[in-house]
């Protein structure tokens, strides 16, 4: 089958290169010529495990294809994906300006009948906005006689395993209620579909807002069990005991219920705050994810409540080594990371960070530029040479098991304030370490 993906993030560019993978020829649109031209020579510019040799091999092989030529584009997909970026609005909604200019694009450039499929996450209600807006493209043209169907067909993938969902998916939705499509989409995913029924046909409006609740009730479970962790923090109870005696609840279960210092990313943000602002426009309260979202943003700040209280408050020119930048593990992305929120507030108060990350320097180089209070750091262990304290914010794996006679060495005083809960309270105690965790007594 021809398919065509406008836009190749995380979400256009996987989802193209798994469909290649399977047979289908794929062609992606993308305005960023840069962009384009190191893809077509085989430069993924976003990091995810196994995307780049995925991507050098179909495009070598004729099956995954690079442009800027939007007509191209779609002349070539029967089937055309929309997954581009939809930003937050300052008012906390998503921004449709760029799905709704890929929708004006298909229907300026189509001359026959095209299958246009939501793959970005959209508020409910945009299918219909996306066939406005073709309508009326269509009809300037003085070609109404030309048919298209609208599909919401929203992505699952997580970030630092988003090749992986997208070949073995959980659910595939599929919002349509024409029988053509849904027989159109089944073929398309039939090769992800072959060990058991995977693929669920429902509503447009239904599909759309599927997307949202996932998010937000994984969103809700991280929220819910970092008070849990401030709770026990204050109590004088071990959320770690409390979560293994909850997790093995089956109708809880141990996903998403790990605490931290909250949830980051492209994605949990400004989905809640989407679906937030879509109540308020029918004068709906969504005082539960209103909370979500409160909690979220003050965990954001449990590490730099932790360092002031330790310090009694004297963090001007002190030094602190920091473990982790990128929201979450196996990924460079930095998007609504409480480790910008940390150091953003070190840095207020004079302080000064050393920083390692396996993956996201070069993008806190972009963000930061070459401030004189962040030094960025070519190991773990660099990170720590004179630093009065180690911080750890994100869980890599290569964080968990480190040289913590080294680490002491390193250190003006054995400090650690982990934001992740990666070492055992009692064991850091007998190393000699002032150990500070989330939700534990240290």
């Amino acid at each position: 089958m021809n398919i065509t993906v406008f836009g190749t993030g995380y979400v256009g560019l996987v989802q193209g290169a798994v469909l290649a993978d399977a047979g289908h020829h794929v062609v992606c649109v993308d305005v960023d010529a840069d962009k384009v031209d190191q893809l077509n020579q085989g430069n993924v510019p976003i990091y995810e495990p196994g995307l780049e040799p995925m991507v050098k091999e179909l495009h070598a092989a004729g099956r995954l294809d690079f442009t800027t030529d939007a007509a191209k584009g779609v002349a070539h997909g029967d089937v055309q994906f929309i997954a581009v970026g939809t930003p937050p609005d300052e008012d906390g909604s998503a921004d449709l300006q760029y799905v709704l200019k890929v929708a004006a694009t298909i229907a300026e450039h189509m001359e026959s009948h095209r299958i246009v499929v939501d793959k970005s996450t959209v508020p409910v209600g945009t299918a219909e906005k996306v066939s406005a807006c073709m309508a009326e493209v269509l009809a300037t043209r003085g070609r109404s006689d030309l048919t298209f169907d609208v599909v919401s067909n929203p992505e699952f993938l997580k970030e630092g395993s988003a090749v992986a969902d997208c070949q073995k998916p959980d659910r595939i939705i599929i919002g349509t209620e024409s029988e053509h499509t849904e027989e159109v989409m089944r073929e398309l995913y039939a090769p992800y579909n072959r060990n058991h029924e995977k693929i669920i046909v429902m509503d447009v409006k239904s599909a759309e807002l599927t997307k949202y609740a996932a998010n937000c009730m994984l969103a809700t479970k991280i929220s819910f069990m970092n008070e849990i962790a401030n709770l026990a923090e204050r109590l004088g109870a071990d959320i770690e005991m409390v979560r293994q005696g909850i997790g093995s609840d089956p109708r809880i279960g141990y996903h998403f219920i790990y605490p931290g210092v909250g949830y980051g990313g492209s994605c949990f943000p400004k989905d809640v705050q989407a679906l937030i602002r879509t109540a308020g426009e029918i004068d709906f309260d969504a005082r539960v994810l209103k909370a979500v979202e409160s909690r979220n943003n003050e965990q954001k700040t449990t590490l730099f409540q932790k360092i002031h209280r330790h310090y009694a408050g004297e963090l001007e020119g002190r030094t602190f080594a920091l473990w982790g930048l990128a929201f979450k593990p196996n990924t460079d992305d930095m998007r609504e990371a409480p480790s910008r929120v940390l150091m953003e507030a070190l840095w207020e108060a004079g302080a000064n960070v050393q920083a390692y990350d396996p993956e996201a320097m070069e993008e806190t180089q972009r963000l930061y530029g070459n401030r004189d209070d962040l030094t960025l750091c070519g190991t773990k262990e660099a990170a720590l040479k004179g630093a009065d304290a180690l911080v750890i914010v994100t869980d890599w794996q290569v964080f968990k098991a480190p040289d913590f006679e080294l680490i002491q060495q390193q250190l003006k005083e054995p400090t650690i304030f982990d934001g992740r809960n990666l070492y055992d309270p009692k064991r850091m105690q007998r190393k000699g370490f002032r150990y500070y965790s989330v939700g534990r007594q240290g």
